[in-house]
């Protein structure tokens, strides 16, 4: 092996920035996520004054990971985790707004324990609420880990930047991708393979507003793409399957794609 290719990658490894490993900063979201909603956990915490620890113990170890963060060096580390610890309790609030949703929505489910512990939207939904909350905080990368922790764990890949309001309900999710600057309001139902994309992926769009915003209690069901930064779903309307948007429509809409489907019967010889 060359000498110069070796030399070439012992510089890259002396310049790259430092950073958790992503399995680490995963696991400190999962315990965020047990603490919260125990129904996710094997231990539980047998008093009040543990429940207390767990929380403190949680602060410090994002204080742990934020100043083994080259991107955070600037950061107020000591700020940014005290702004966290004091929003778990709007964390949880909106958290339980999501199962409210699911439990209201799909006739499968059977109970919010049963939603907690099984469904992977609920869960992508978790790790997306904690890393846009990261995001608020002014934490940057950290947020991109752990969204993408959760896009491998539940094939639900969702921008920590997006805007999502109350009882968001991911039905299936697998293959849902939402973008940096898309914008969902209340009572929202995404089934799966829905895709809130962009137009055009140009770098020097990178400030503007790419992706579709989505008005109060729209459903979008399997595999309807909806693109483009000026496009808004409104309110109440329903998005059939497979259906391509990149144009807005108006409130409670009903837009649907109509293919032609021939059924001939064989004779049997």
């Amino acid at each position: 092996m060359e000498r110069s290719f070796l030399k070439h990658i012992f510089e890259k490894h002396q310049i790259t920035e430092a950073v958790p490993p992503t399995k680490e900063i995963g696991a400190w979201a999962t315990r965020v996520i047990h603490l919260l909603f125990p129904e996710q956990a094997k231990d539980f915490f047998p008093s009040v004054d543990e429940i207390e620890g767990e929380v403190w113990n949680l602060g410090n170890e994002l204080g742990i990971i934020l100043n083994a963060t080259d991107k955070c060096k600037d950061c107020n580390k000591d700020e940014r985790v005290k702004g966290f610890v004091e929003a778990l309790p709007e964390l949880y609030r909106l958290l339980n707004t999501d199962v409210q949703a699911i439990m209201a929505g799909d006739p499968a489910a059977k109970s919010e324990f049963e939603i907690i512990r099984a469904y992977p939207g609920f869960n992508a939904i978790s790790f997306y609420r904690i890393a846009h909350l990261l995001l608020e905080l002014g934490i940057p990368l950290i947020p991109r880990i752990l969204t993408e922790y959760a896009h491998s764990k539940t094939g639900i890949d969702i921008h920590p930047a997006a805007e999502i309001g109350e009882y968001f309900f991911i039905d299936h999710g697998t293959g849902i991708v939402i973008g940096e600057t898309a914008h969902i309001g209340n009572h929202v139902k995404l089934y799966q393979g829905v895709t809130l994309g962009a137009l055009s992926v140009e770098k020097d769009m990178a400030n503007q507003k790419r992706h579709p915003s989505v008005k109060d209690h729209v459903v979008i069901y399997s595999g309807a793409t909806i693109l483009g930064g000026e496009t808004v779903i409104g309110e109440g309307s329903i998005i059939g399957g497979n259906v391509w948007l990149t144009k807005s429509v108006p409130a409670h809409s009903t837009v649907y794609h109509k293919p032609e489907i021939k059924v001939v019967e064989r004779e049997v010889v």
